[in-house]
């Protein structure tokens, strides 16, 4: 019967435990980060330089799209290497399983939460384009 009180004391441990970690664990505020917006605009850079990310931190970014063209971006190499929490656009929040790209047809702003996991060097890019300007390096360390 010596594991009775074993038992009992893991109970009462484990809400601390968890409490140590934080409410929301992997997506509690002390594990999150807001990164620098990327822009999609006809003949303008999406980012001012890479992206530097730890694998298991949560990041929220946002895409805005000025509506000088329709524009996309896609990384399927990127969007395999994290977990998405959530999507929000025009205030409606999406849960994926995953995506390959996005795109805009007119002006407006995405948000996207997500945990960095896969560590490796990933990009995303405006689909067909060539130019350094229409890429941003992702770099999960």
């Amino acid at each position: 019967m010596k594991i009775l009180p074993f038992l009992a004391a893991v109970v009462v441990a484990a809400p601390a435990f968890a409490h140590d970690l934080g409410f929301a664990g992997l997506l509690s505020s002390t594990n999150k980060e807001d990164l620098e917006p990327l822009t999609l605009s006809v003949g303008k850079p999406i980012a001012d330089g890479p992206l530097m990310l730890k694998s298991g931190t949560a990041y929220e970014i946002e895409i805005i799209a000025d509506g000088t063209g329709e524009l996309a971006l896609e990384g399927a190499g990127f969007f395999r290497a994290i977990w998405i929490n959530e999507i929000v656009i025009n205030g409606l929040e999406i849960r994926p399983l995953g995506i390959d790209s996005v795109e805009f047809d007119e002006a407006g702003t995405m948000e996207i939460e997500f945990i960095a996991i896969k560590p490796g060097r990933f990009e995303l890019r405006q689909p067909g384009s060539t130019g350094e300007g229409q890429r941003v390096e992702i770099v999960i360390e």
